[in-house]
C-alpha cells in the first residue's frame, strides 16, 4: 500500500496507529506469519531491497473499507490518484458481479451475449494497460471466472526504452 500511494510504510503505520477510531474491527486484517508466508510464495515479483523479510510485526492487510479510510488521512497528490483509481476499480467489480450474477438469470441468447459482452468490456477497463506496471520485459496478469478467462501480457516496448536512455 505504501508502493501504491507514494509514501513509506511508516507513514502508513503512524497513520493507523494516530488514528484507532478510523479502523473498527473489520477494516484491517491482521495476516499471521504463515499467511504472510504462504503470499510471500506466491508473489512473482518480490522487493530485492530485503526490507520485510525478517519483520518482527505482523503486516496488516486493508479491507476495502480500510482503504477507504486511509484515503481519508493521507494526502498526497499521488494518494489522492490511487484512492480515485481504488474506488474506480472497486466500482467496477461490483458491476461485474451484477453483469455476472444476471448471466445466470437471463433465458435469452441475445441478452446473454450482450452481459458476455458486458463482461469483456468491465474486465478490459479494469485492466487497461495503465493500471499495470511492467516489471522486467513483461507482466502477466490472469483472471479466471466462471463464465470467461482472461490473460493478459504487458510487454515494455523496449524502443522507448532505448529512447529514454538516448535523451
Amino acid at each position: 500500500m505504501a508502493e501504491l500511494y507514494g509514501v513509506e510504510p511508516r507513514e502508513i503505520n503512524q497513520a493507523v496507529k494516530n488514528n484507532p477510531s478510523k479502523f473498527p474491527e473489520g477494516y484491517i486484517i491482521s495476516l499471521d506469519y504463515e499467511e504472510w508466508n504462504s503470499l510471500k510464495s506466491k508473489f512473482l515479483i518480490l522487493d530485492t531491497s530485503g526490507r520485510g523479510q525478517h519483520t518482527k510485526y505482523k503486516p496488516n492487510a486493508f479491507t476495502e473499507k480500510g482503504l477507504y479510510m486511509l484515503a481519508t488521512i493521507l494526502k498526497s497528490p499521488k494518494a489522492t490518484q490511487t484512492t480515485i483509481a481504488i474506488v474506480e476499480t472497486f466500482t467496477k467489480m461490483r458491476e461485474l458481479s451484477r453483469t455476472i450474477n444476471q448471466y445466470s438469470v437471463v433465458q435469452e441468447k441475445d441478452q446473454k451475449k450482450a452481459l458476455l459482452q458486458r463482461t469483456g468490456e468491465i474486465l478490459a477497463d479494469i485492466m487497461d494497460d495503465h493500471a499495470f506496471e511492467v516489471a522486467g520485459d513483461e507482466t502477466t496478469f490472469e483472471l479466471d471466472l466462471a463464465l470467461v478467462k482472461i490473460k493478459r501480457t504487458i510487454k515494455r516496448n523496449k524502443r522507448k526504452k532505448a529512447d529514454v536512455a538516448d535523451d
